[in-house]
């Protein structure tokens, strides 16, 4: 609803700031109370209280967007701190999301690889920590600053995952995992592009375009996970584009890469979107320059009201990363600086 709102789409604001109150305070959702009375879900209240978290948190900025908007700043201020419960479970030492007991204190006998029995939905800690979307600044402060946040990222891509972290989960299978990389299940899809924020955006380019040519084949498993709601399919088509919708609730899409050298929406008001890659091949996947409607463009992300506006998204690409990063004031959104 959060994300229907501020994309413009006709429904009662008020009534649906109600609606998200009252779901985001039903005390037999599992953890609310303790999650409201900590700041976190205790372990011992849900085996997958890690992930709970993060997903609250998430939709606590989602109702936070939601009321800021609405002008109901009391409401507005209450739900940014609740949005903030991410931080409750960053361990000091790791860097890493770690569930917690309600004393306070840290689950024992902690694996970051394993999907099964460590406070996740069909994940592991090395994919989940990544799951604050509204929040990537504030979650780069959570790893140690950006230098270790790239490291982290890297690692992700990088390492692989030992098949005895996985075996006993049912919708994480070697077919969707690049590295340690879980493509194959939804709440890591966001990942490759939060390079974007950081001094070294060409990498997310570089994960994509990996990402594509792995995960995505015709044949029998040609998807490599579970398309619920159409979303393994949806990422895809997003991606193809050059621009992935990072965190629902703005009006941002992240860019990334294309892999079609034209592609044209025709939108619902009547008006034409085109996409176009000039010099796009299987070796030429960086973007080097971006134009909107023949005009430079410097941002990291493109709006939903450019694209509703109707007109021409140009990619100019190249073999060779262009290493310069986006200033502050060009990347995508953020809770906190």
């Amino acid at each position: 609803m959060a994300d229907a709102l501020t994309k413009g789409i006709q429904i009662d604001r008020t009534q649906a700031l109600e609606a998200m109150l009252n779901s985001s305070n039903l005390p037999y959702y599992e953890g609310i109370t303790s999650y409201k009375k900590l700041g976190y879900v205790p372990l011992e209240e849900n085996v997958s209280a890690a992930s709970i978290t993060l997903e609250y948190a998430y939709d606590d900025w989602a109702i936070y967007r939601t009321a800021l908007e609405e002008g109901d700043l009391e409401t507005a201020n209450l739900y940014r701190k609740r949005a903030l419960n991410y931080r409750n479970l960053f361990h000091p030492v790791m860097g890493y999301v770690c569930p917690r007991l309600s004393d306070g204190s840290w689950m024992k006998g902690f694996n970051l690889f394993d999907t099964s029995g460590q406070g996740f939905v069909e994940g592991n800690s090395l994919n989940y920590s990544f799951f604050v979307p509204h929040d990537v600044n504030g979650l780069i402060a959570c790893m140690g600053g950006e230098s270790s946040f790239l490291r982290k990222l890297d690692r992700l891509f990088e390492e692989k995952l030992p098949s005895y972290a996985y075996e006993h989960t049912e919708d994480v299978t070697a077919e969707g995992i690049l590295g340690s990389y879980v493509h194959g299940n939804e709440p890591s899809h966001h990942v490759p592009y939060l390079y974007m924020w950081t001094s070294q955006p060409w990498k997310t380019a570089e994960r994509i375009h990996e990402i594509r040519n792995a995960m995505y084949r015709d044949r029998i498993d040609g998807l490599c996970g579970n398309d619920d709601c159409g979303q393994m399919s949806a990422w895809y088509v997003f991606s193809a584009m050059g621009f992935y919708p990072v965190c629902p609730g703005t009006d941002q899409y992240v860019f990334g890469t294309p892999a079609l050298e034209e592609v044209t929406i025709r939108l619902e008001n009547g008006r034409v979107f085109c996409i176009k890659a000039d010099n796009l091949s299987d070796k030429n996947y960086y973007v080097k320059s971006v134009f909107l409607n023949g005009k430079p463009y410097h941002k990291a992300y493109l709006t939903h009201q450019d694209l509703m506006a109707g007109g021409e998204l140009r990619f100019v690409m190249s073999d060779k990363p262009s290493k310069q990063a986006y200033n502050k004031s060009e990347r995508p959104y953020s809770l906190t600086n």
